[in-house]
């Protein structure tokens, strides 16, 4: 632990700002692209005034926007393209399904290219992908190519989840990125609130497939904004053009480098699942992969539900009832994180650790679980049984809505939760923390996208989320876990992690 202290004032001290005026990179090193932009492209992007930083912030959080957007507008559509494609609601239901698994697996392989490349070309292929593949969606001539094109967004779309908070950490100082980090988490929070009452209206009005050129019309705009607006920030990234000019023996040498990377960009993720060995890991990850699975179940069923009978609510409306599960989701953003923070902090001074060299007290990642953990685990799964029986039964629609408000709540608060915790878990780390819970929650989720209808069918909303409620509530255990061995935890996994 004294080793993670230390660590962490080196980075600090060394993300003090430069009193020496900003340099621009030189233009060789730029590419063909870059000349287009409206601000020049710095050698450190921290020397960038604060005015700019948060412009690019807001930019990467715009772009954040894209992948829960194109995820959740077509949830109220689900109905009208199963009528039109004259299939089953279950086959409709892998359109959700798959597209949540590929923004789930492809993330790995968009970091490790931004890393060896850059974040901005990262960007740049990705939304124009992105475009195109909507394009092809808003045209799907049947059930089985819609599937295959929002496959194709998904994994386009969730470029940002790998690359938009390496943007952030290059643009901000440590001691001013959690803040600037709050703004980017703006963007997928907004998207869950909008996207169900855009499609809504955008079904009802025009047709399903409006809701794809929507998104076209989106993913067109943020990347023209990155093109001219936002340029390179990440400086580990090898990003001068190889010579023209060079030697037989150079130029085998520039060949195997090449191919070295390419081998890197295909194998690296893989390497991520090795992190699964160490038991806090594994536990804060199947924590917060069981809840945003129930998280999707709960998305799911307000969908299906209160689209039929009783309820046979139009497009717009079913995207109306997605804001009470949003608004807890924002609220427990807003407030979940100082509420983890002051957990946290209170429980170091409690437990009396202190780096012995720096005298500052040392926190471990599982200080910040407490009564916030203990009162999320409770909270959730009891309102998702209350949302599931009470929709089951046809109770008038405010009562389950009512639920989701507190279902959202809880189960942000679970996701704040466990996210920070990951970047804490490995030290210098963080991408591969938060890419190896974004494989696992939402393989979960897909998973359950495709079970559900079938269940809804077969046993009805109320034993489902009875049982999600008991998987939910035994997750209380997991707390229990991390308070009895944080330390040992902490100790063992230093030890390993140095010696690799």
């Amino acid at each position: 632990m004294v080793k993670h202290a230390l660590k962490a004032d080196s980075e600090l001290a060394s993300s003090q700002p430069d009193v020496s005026p900003p340099s621009a990179m030189p233009t060789s090193q730029q590419h063909f692209y870059d000349r287009v932009l409206l601000f020049p492209t710095l050698c450190n992007s921290k020397e960038y005034e604060p005015w700019k930083r948060y412009f690019f912030t807001g930019i990467v959080s715009l772009a954040a926007v894209a992948a829960p957007l194109q995820s959740n507008i077509l949830l109220p559509a689900l109905s009208e393209i199963s009528t039109y494609f004259q299939v089953s609601r279950s086959l409709v239901n892998l359109s959700v399904a798959f597209y949540i698994l590929a923004m789930g697996i492809i993330p790995l392989w968009w970091s490790v290219i931004s890393e060896l490349y850059g974040r901005r070309p990262v960007y740049l292929i990705s939304f124009a992908i992105f475009v195109v593949w909507n394009v092809v969606s808003a045209e799907s001539i049947s059930i089985s190519m819609l599937i295959v094109m929002r496959v194709l967004c998904g994994g386009a779309s969730a470029s940002v989840q790998a690359v938009g908070a390496g943007t952030v950490a290059d643009l901000w100082e440590v001691e001013r990125r959690g803040q600037a980090m709050g703004y980017f988490f703006l963007g997928p929070m907004v998207g869950p609130l909008v996207s169900p009452i855009l499609g809504g209206i955008l079904t009802e009005k025009l047709g399903w497939r409006a809701t794809q050129w929507a998104t076209v019309v989106y993913g067109a705009i943020v990347w023209l904004l990155i093109l001219f607006c936002l340029p390179e920030t990440s400086q580990a990234a090898a990003r001068k053009p190889p010579s023209s000019s060079c030697s037989s023996q150079e130029g085998s040498k520039a060949i195997l480098s090449q191919v070295h990377r390419i081998v890197s960009i295909f194998l690296e993720p893989f390497k991520i699942l090795a992190y699964l060995q160490f038991p806090p890991v594994l536990l804060t990850v199947y924590y917060a992969s069981s809840t945003f699975a129930c998280y999707y179940a709960v998305s799911i069923t307000l969908q299906t539900l209160f689209s039929e009978a009783p309820y046979s609510f139009s497009p717009i409306i079913v995207g109306l009832v997605y804001i009470p599960c949003a608004l807890g989701s924002i609220v427990a953003s807003l407030l979940g994180g100082r509420w983890t923070d002051h957990i946290m902090r209170r429980r170091a001074k409690s437990a009396g650790r202190v780096n012995p060299e720096t005298g500052q007290i040392q926190y471990l990642p599982g200080d910040r679980m407490g009564e916030n953990a203990w009162l999320a685990s409770v909270m959730y799964p009891a309102a998702g049984l209350w949302f599931g029986w009470t929709i089951d039964k046809g109770i008038f629609w405010l009562v389950p809505c009512i639920a989701t408000f507190f279902f959202g709540l809880g189960s942000s608060t679970v996701f704040s939760m466990t996210l920070t915790m990951l970047t804490e878990l490995l030290p210098g780390r963080t991408s591969t923390g938060v890419a190896l819970n974004n494989v696992l929650r939402n393989a979960l989720a897909c998973v359950v996208v495709v079970v559900m209808q079938p269940l809804i069918d077969a046993i009805g909303p109320r034993w489902i989320f009875t049982g999600l409620a008991v998987i939910g509530w035994a997750s209380i255990g997991i707390i229990w876990l991390f308070r009895k061995n944080a330390v040992a935890w902490a100790a063992d996994m230093e030890n390993k992690l140095a010696s690799r």
